[in-house]
């Protein structure tokens, strides 16, 4: 019989899936079996699994050990093969700047991405410990590409990864880009459109007019110096789709630099021959919270802010000037 007391940091979750965490190699069949049969008790009563868990809550699982041994895979923190750039970190969230070139998520076991380094550091750091690492499993809670910079949020507690989870989805958090783009824009300007992404190619289309499969996409941008080529945008991310920041600027004339996916092909050789850029110039800049939160309240009212790479600092300063 093993039991699971619930602690602060595991409550707000269902019951069915801190089991499915637990015994993280059975079938949810079983599961749900054993609930119906008793054999797993909420607070020594018979329960359904879709309970919501508060602290103090005991999970009883009253199965013999080789049938737990058969079903659960001890989940181990694992060596830290990467130095994080930690931009803001309490109990709950941590801020990373993603730096050029490293994945958000793996796409193949032997690859190294911030997603899989987010538990040992927080293990390392004292953040969790590796008996709750059992039924909650820190993670990313957004993703950038490999070649853009920036801010990638990652919740380490359950009230972490739900509430940022939940301001991505209902947009409460503003975020803002910085890239450099072809063209001169004088003003600021909120654009809409409708993207679709084909999955085969990994590339998405934007068009103006609804178009079947699309998602309506909102991108607001700022000049922030301009000469008669290139123009330094900052830019307000308002819907999250794949791709949108530079297939809907490209789709209005001013594609990043450095893009060769939506890009403007001779200006992004003369910019490989000049600087060796081989992809675009975006970094997730900024990241503000709103003033008032009911949950993770500790990053109340915060702005969270990761400085531009040097590679990026670089061509800006030398396509507009070295005072800036």
């Amino acid at each position: 019989m093993r039991e699971l007391n619930i602690t602060a940091r595991e409550e707000g979750q269902r019951l069915d899936k801190i089991l499915s965490k637990y015994l993280n190699k059975a079938p949810k069949s079983f599961l749900y079996k054993m609930l119906r049969k008793k054999n797993i008790k909420l607070n020594g009563k018979k329960a359904t699994g879709n309970e919501k868990l508060s602290k103090g809550d005991q999970v009883c699982i009253y199965l013999a050990e080789d049938t737990i041994s058969k079903f659960r895979e001890e989940v181990r923190a694992g060596k830290q093969k990467l130095k994080l750039d930690i931009l803001y970190e309490d109990d709950n969230v941590i801020m990373v700047n993603k730096p050029w070139g490293i994945l958000s998520q793996k796409s193949k076991s032997e690859d190294i991405s911030i997603n899989d380094q987010i538990i040992p550091y927080a293990v390392n750091q004292g953040l969790i410990s590796e008996k709750e690492l059992q039924v909650v499993k820190p993670s990313i809670c957004n993703r950038l590409d490999r070649n853009t910079t920036g801010i990638i949020i990652c919740g380490i507690s359950m009230e972490g990864l739900q509430t940022m989870a939940e301001m991505l989805k209902n947009r409460d958090m503003e975020k803002y880009y910085l890239c450099i783009v072809k063209g001169k824009l004088n003003k600021p300007q909120k654009v809409s459109a409708y993207l679709r992404k084909d999955e085969k190619t990994n590339k998405v289309t934007v068009s103006k007019q609804e178009i079947f499969g699309g998602n309506h996409i909102e991108t607001a941008y700022e000049p922030v110096i301009s000469n008669d080529e290139f123009t330094l945008l900052k830019v307000k991310l308002i819907t999250g789709k794949t791709h949108q920041i530079r297939a809907h600027l490209a789709s209005i004339g001013h594609p990043l630099i450095g893009d060769f996916k939506y890009g403007d092909r001779k200006i992004n050789q003369q910019m490989k021959q000049r600087f060796g850029l081989k992809d675009q110039l975006l970094h997730c800049q900024e990241i503000v919270f709103p003033k008032h939160m009911k949950t993770c309240s500790n990053l109340s009212g915060k702005r969270i802010q990761a400085p531009l790479p040097k590679r990026f600092e670089t061509i800006k300063q030398e396509l507009f000037g070295r005072d800036l």
